[in-house]
């Protein structure tokens, strides 16, 4: 069908049928589109018409384009959520209806490193709670984590069967955690996360370093999560003062 028929610019028209074909299955997750002969003749456009909507598509996440190889579909988010909420990656995981497991892979207490003594202002005499987990969307890998926890501030009722580590510091008296301070990184192919979430190459994480702070402003809980960015998306909402 050609988009001539469509009085608005011809690249905006290009960009809905795309977004339509993707929607609708036409072209489905990391499918290669028809080369830009072949799509600019179908859709009754010029190149230079079709090579600008490719340009949007791709910088709206639509589209990934591979130099020398093609234009591919990208995968879509399941979960995305903004960043300035404070929400566990078993509540993400279970607002878009998808079951939350966990997988561990181990766990050990130990005397803190220096930039543990920094970021928990505690001892070096404190012992410190390590533990390695990966989380699971209807039992597809998702999140890598590695949480750390001075042993002091652990709840007594923990257990290695814990989904949530929010939860658990809800459970105990006055040792809810309040907020966290949070830093966001972009990071490509890691050599030992990648494999453990069974990545494609291509595929990118997102690092989110926390700490955590409870109730009286102490900092209880550190956590690197690493979540897969075909996966997850993060957003912030910013306000005008």
């Amino acid at each position: 069908m050609s988009t001539k028929t469509d009085n608005r610019h011809l690249y905006l028209k290009v960009i809905d049928r795309i977004k339509e074909d993707i929607q609708s299955g036409v072209y489905a997750e990391k499918e290669k589109l028809p080369s830009e002969f072949e799509l600019s003749k179908l859709l009754g456009v010029s190149r230079a018409t079709l090579r600008e909507a490719l340009r949007i598509l791709e910088e709206e996440k639509y589209l990934i384009r591979r130099h020398g190889v093609g234009t591919f579909v990208n995968t879509r988010p399941l979960f995305s959520t903004g960043i300035e909420q404070l929400a566990s990656v078993t509540k993400m995981i279970e607002q878009v209806n998808m079951t939350p497991g966990t997988i561990f892979l181990s766990s050990q207490e130990g005397e803190p490193t220096e930039n543990d003594v920094i970021r928990f202002q505690c001892d070096e005499s404190d012992e410190i709670f390590s533990m390695e987990r990966v989380r699971t969307a209807d039992g597809q890998p998702v999140v890598y984590c590695l949480d750390k926890i001075p042993v002091k501030h652990l709840p007594a009722s923990f257990t290695h069967e814990e989904e949530s580590l929010f939860e658990l510091f809800g459970r105990e008296p006055h040792s809810g955690i309040k907020y966290a301070v949070a830093d966001i990184e972009p990071i490509g192919y890691h050599d030992q996360v990648s494999p453990i979430l069974e990545c494609d190459p291509e595929t990118a994480l997102l690092l989110l370093k926390q700490i955590h702070y409870d109730q009286d402003d102490q900092p209880v809980l550190y956590s690197l999560n690493y979540f897969r960015a075909d996966k997850f998306s993060f957003h912030v909402i910013r306000k005008r003062f």
